[in-house]
């Protein structure tokens, strides 16, 4: 796993989360993630951040398996604070933080994209937070920055997705490109705030936080109170091994289907 981050020579700072196969972050991940963001923060040279990521999405959120794979409450501990410190890095980043969408962004990458101050997505891109299916609860917060009121929530209880084109309507998508275009769609973006005086964006970005209307921080912390209740039920332990159990027969039966066809060429 790498979370790497490059600072160009026009002052753009490039993040890219790399975790094949699907960009589901471990615990030290999303830790990765907020060093990377507070990196950004403390150098001046940095004008702006785009988030990206490589693989087949943008990010699937947390990783289950690890949590799976621990015993007791550690792993759960961990990726709480870990997506805690990831999501309040991008948004108390100094510097405004554009992030470049792709193919899924599931639960934690919604907490990302949803602290981010603007979103440039490919054609494929789609949203959702799957948390209930999963014994857990989160991202609702970030969700919200996303769509109106009464569409978050029925997203949250369904576990539907929504296209990065429908969020375009909703002014929370920049706009949508081809996905060979998305770096360069991202990129000029940046480059237009990285152009400005620093000194004036980044008082903007800390004077734009001060009035916004709802304080993320709190409103997400809140909402893991009630996975850990989960957790403690013992809920969240039976529905994550489902989805692990569930993953384990999917990828069996997607073997034996390329086996078939090795055969048959």
């Amino acid at each position: 796993m790498a979370i790497t981050s490059e600072l160009r020579d026009d002052g753009v700072r490039v993040v890219t989360m790399s975790h094949p196969p699907v960009n589901a972050l471990t615990v030290q991940g999303w830790f990765d993630v907020a060093a990377a963001m507070d990196e950004a923060s403390a150098d001046l040279d940095t004008h702006v951040v785009v988030l990206r990521a490589e693989g087949r999405g943008f990010n699937a959120g947390v990783d289950i398996k690890e949590m799976q794979r621990t015993s007791g409450f550690e792993a759960l501990l961990g990726a709480n604070k870990g997506c805690f410190a990831a999501f309040k890095a991008v948004y108390e980043c100094a510097v405004p933080v554009v992030a470049a969408v792709h193919g899924f962004c599931l639960g934690g990458g919604v907490g990302l994209v949803g602290n981010a101050d603007c979103v440039v997505a490919s054609d494929d891109a789609y949203f959702g937070v799957p948390e209930v299916d999963q014994g857990a609860l989160g991202a609702a917060t970030h969700m919200a920055r996303l769509v109106p009121q009464h569409l978050m929530r029925t997203l949250y209880f369904t576990a539907r997705t929504i296209s990065a084109a429908d969020l375009v309507q909703h002014g929370s998508v920049l706009e949508v490109v081809p996905r060979e275009r998305l770096d360069d769609a991202a990129l000029a973006v940046a480059g237009e705030i990285a152009a400005k005086d620093t000194r004036v964006i980044r008082a903007a970005k800390e004077a734009l936080n001060g009035i916004d209307p709802i304080d993320v921080n709190k409103s997400y912390r809140f909402e893991q109170g009630f996975t850990m209740e989960l957790n403690l039920a013992g809920v969240s332990d039976e529905l994550r091994d489902t989805f692990v159990d569930r993953q384990s027969v999917d990828k069996q039966s997607v073997d034996k289907q390329s086996a078939g066809t090795e055969k048959v060429t």
